[in-house]
């Protein structure tokens, strides 16, 4: 059953809870990305409420201030900076029939700050883009921008990701999983295990956190000799990791937004060799302001290709309101699916934005259309 819908007071704007930082390692980015999207949210259309989730996980009221929000002289931002106080904290309902926000302070009686008709997360990783911010939304019954739970989750989980992709017949590259009881109770039989894989599909591997993104604690390993340092560091992130080939070909990205008549993908891009990187890890992606080239140089028959396996990779994941897809050319011409994002980056440089403002859908109205979606879309089984 959906949770009751409470009804908008006549004359007022939506209003919209923009909820970001948060406790993964990509809580700067977080930052960054709600920068941009307070920047360029319609204020004639909706009011709008800036809420950050501090680096421990508490939630507070934070400045509308989208210029301390970006990267400055290669400092990333944080919640903690942008706080209205280091002790205040916003508190959701629990109760679907309530959505009215409280801040609550130490010796100060609790604020009410009004009701929120939507929340527009822009959290990426663990504790916001995996299905637990989710779950909280659906169980206080306030409507959402982008995927559902399990659509989350199985956007965040590269293994679950890959299953789910397979199971649907897309194209899906090699790729191994080791968990953390393998690692913790049997470390050189793990070590073997991903030897024995690069032993099949070939050196370099890629060693990447399962459960991450925004290229973080991913490392290329050309032999043996820089196994161990990889895990651990892919382990800072996440104690499960996932080991994939290389795929030799081109990186082409598409975005899919969900429209009243169901969900369309945009003009693909493609991320060129960085070649200050070794690959589009996180410096180059946003530090060093790597950018992709909209749109992609491909035949009519290609971008087809890709838009259509795009779309499926949506539907296969149950994803709602918006994902961004990336796939490997391969030197055969071959589509790859490399993987989905629930939740991409809405920063300046950020591909998502680009390639839907390259499709004829400029970043307002993007942002209108997800903030929409969500308001047409109950919580609760759908």
């Amino acid at each position: 059953m959906s949770s009751e819908i409470t009804p908008q007071s006549p004359g007022r704007k939506p209003r919209v809870a923009v909820v970001f930082g948060g406790r993964s390692s990509e809580h700067a980015i977080s930052v960054v990305t709600a920068g941009a999207v307070l920047r360029a949210i319609d204020r004639t259309k909706y009011d709008v409420l800036p809420i950050g989730i501090t680096t421990d996980g508490r939630w507070a009221l934070t400045a509308d201030d989208p210029e301390r929000m970006a990267i400055a002289d290669r400092a990333l931002p944080s919640v903690a900076q942008l706080a209205q106080s280091p002790d205040g904290s916003v508190v959701l309902p629990v109760d679907p029939s309530d959505r009215e926000l409280v801040y609550t302070e130490p010796g100060t009686m609790p604020k009410a700050l009004g009701e929120v008709d939507v929340v527009f997360p822009v959290l990426h990783g663990p504790y916001g883009e995996d299905g637990t911010l989710q779950g909280m939304l659906e169980l206080s019954g306030i409507p959402y921008v982008g995927a559902g739970v399990l659509a989350s989750a199985v956007g965040q989980d590269k293994e679950y990701m890959k299953r789910v992709f397979i199971s649907f017949g897309l194209p899906v590259g090699p790729y191994e999983v080791v968990r953390p009881r393998e690692w913790d109770t049997d470390p050189a039989a793990a070590r073997k295990k991903i030897v024995d894989f690069a032993g099949e599909h070939g050196w370099p591997v890629f060693i990447k956190p399962a459960r991450a993104g925004s290229s973080m604690g991913i490392t290329k390993v050309d032999d043996v000799s820089g196994l161990d340092e990889a895990v651990a560091e892919a382990r800072r992130h996440d104690p499960k990791i996932l080991v994939e080939s290389l795929l030799r070909g081109r990186e082409i990205e598409c975005g899919v937004l969900e429209f009243e008549d169901g969900p369309r993908a945009s003009v693909p891009a493609e991320i060129p060799p960085v070649t200050a990187h070794d690959f589009y890890d996180f410096e180059a992606k946003y530090i060093d302001s790597a950018t992709g080239l909209v749109p992609a140089p491909l035949t009519p028959e290609e971008t087809a290709k890709v838009q259509e396996l795009a779309v499926q990779a949506f539907d296969a994941a149950s994803c709602e309101g918006l994902v961004r897809a990336d796939f490997f050319l391969t030197e055969d011409g071959e589509f790859v699916i490399n993987e989905i994002n629930t939740l991409p980056g809405f920063t300046p440089i950020s591909m998502y934005p680009r390639m839907w403002q390259e499709s004829g859908v400029g970043y307002t109205e993007l942002i209108d259309r997800l903030i929409q979606a969500a308001l047409r879309r109950p919580t609760g089984l759908r």
